[in-house]
């Protein structure tokens, strides 16, 4: 898993679109949808359901939602924490 999917995922689910996320994130749609089917394939869980309208999460997708947001936020955090080390140095 990588942070590149993961941070896809949460886009998708926060779009409810691959179209919108991959806009969003600035990467081409058919890259997108390729990482979550990997992600999919990984956890051996589908996290969307696929509609003709978009994508909405699924049970597993909920549960994974929350701590794909966590994961961000600690890596996050972890370059905040270096970028201040470097500048007192």
């Amino acid at each position: 898993m990588s942070l590149a999917q993961i941070e896809y995922f949460v886009a998708v689910a926060q779009e409810g679109h691959v179209g919108r996320a991959a806009r969003g994130l600035r990467v081409a749609q058919p890259a997108v949808s390729r990482q979550i089917r990997r992600l999919e394939d990984e956890l051996g869980a589908a996290l969307f359901v696929r509609t003709p309208r978009g994508m909405q999460l699924s049970d597993a997708g909920h549960v994974f939602l929350a701590h794909a947001r966590a994961i961000l936020t600690s890596v996050r955090d972890a370059r905040d924490a270096l970028r201040r080390e470097r500048s007192r140095t």
